[in-house]
């Protein structure tokens, strides 16, 4: 059996309006992310006041997390890309050091 060998990346939990979930998409399909998880009908407070998890009228009235594993160089770009939409938008992004198994796993296929 091999020992598994860990890897850096960078984890971006990117939190929006659902609206805004394919602006978001859109911007890691051109940085080149390979995958991502998105987490739909939030729940939370935060400085636009209370937020309840179920649906409104539709999935566009709720809050979602975007969650991807990028190299730093990637995850600079992304936050690049994500601060003139912030500067309009709600939202936030959560950066955090990690460590991975199966580094394959999160590089682009190729």
């Amino acid at each position: 059996m091999h020992e598994l060998k860990h890897s850096q990346l960078k984890k971006l939990e990117i939190i929006v309006q659902g609206e805004q979930q394919d602006f978001v998409l859109d911007l890691l399909e051109r940085a080149g992310v390979s995958g991502w998880t998105v987490v739909h009908n939030l729940s939370g407070k935060g400085s636009h006041g209370a937020h309840d998890a179920h649906l409104m009228f539709n999935e566009d009235d709720v809050l979602v997390m975007i969650i991807t594993a990028v190299p730093a160089d990637i995850a600079e770009a992304i936050l690049e890309g994500l601060t003139p939409f912030f500067n309009r938008h709600m939202g936030v992004v959560f950066s955090t050091d990690i460590q991975v198994s199966r580094l394959a796993k999160f590089q682009p296929p190729g």
